[in-house]
């Protein structure tokens, strides 16, 4: 059975962001869901959109940070290994790691892909009113990949920032934000209204 469009977009978002597709074989692979310990409403809405990947339940972590020793909590969901996750594992991991693809503008499509990737990995400042989508490690011809797919398919106009140590980062102006809000706000778990500006 293919994905449908909606799951594709979730997909998509999430593999952008915070989720991890593991090979499991020559052609399959599962997805891991990772959120910290206050937003397992959140995992279980994406695991929700993939009945037939998910069952039971998610497991709840703790784990002591080697540096500064501080126990932190999250929960982990792991999805069934298929071959229909492997063919997505192909378009976002090359020698094993992850990356941002080439042809990104041909799989961002949906404002729900984008909605996702934003919940997972956006920043929204109160005060300054800008927003920022972290990439984390990526070469700089990643950072474009993805500033040039949302430029395309969304009309939005985000400025690739050089964050140093925590990579690059895609920035939306107080302009872009209202823009982004307004086209990602219907998508947005409630749980992550707070990455939202108040005033649509």
């Amino acid at each position: 059975m293919n994905l449908t469009k909606q799951q594709q977009a979730i997909l998509v978002g999430t593999v952008l962001g915070d989720g991890y597709l593991q090979k499991t074989g020559s052609k399959n692979a599962r997805l891991r869901l990772e959120h910290g310990g206050r937003q397992k409403e959140y995992l279980l809405w994406k695991g929700a959109h993939f009945p037939r990947f998910f069952n039971g339940e998610p497991a709840y972590i703790e784990r002591v940070h080697p540096k500064t020793k501080q126990t932190y909590t999250y929960w982990r969901w792991q999805s069934h290994s298929t071959p229909e996750l492997g063919k997505w594992h192909a378009l976002f991991y090359m020698g094993g790691a992850k990356h941002i693809p080439k042809n990104l503008a041909e799989l961002l499509r949906e404002s729900m892909a984008l909605a996702v990737w934003y919940m997972d990995d956006g920043f929204y400042d109160p005060k300054q009113k800008h927003s920022f989508i972290y990439l984390g490690r990526v070469s700089r011809e990643e950072a474009d990949t993805a500033r040039d797919a949302i430029e395309k398919n969304f009309s939005l106009a985000p400025r690739v920032y050089d964050k140093k140590e925590k990579g690059f980062a895609l920035f939306f102006s107080v302009a872009e934000t209202r823009k982004l809000h307004a086209l990602i706000r219907e998508h947005v778990h409630e749980s992550m209204h707070y990455k939202l500006s108040l005033t649509p």
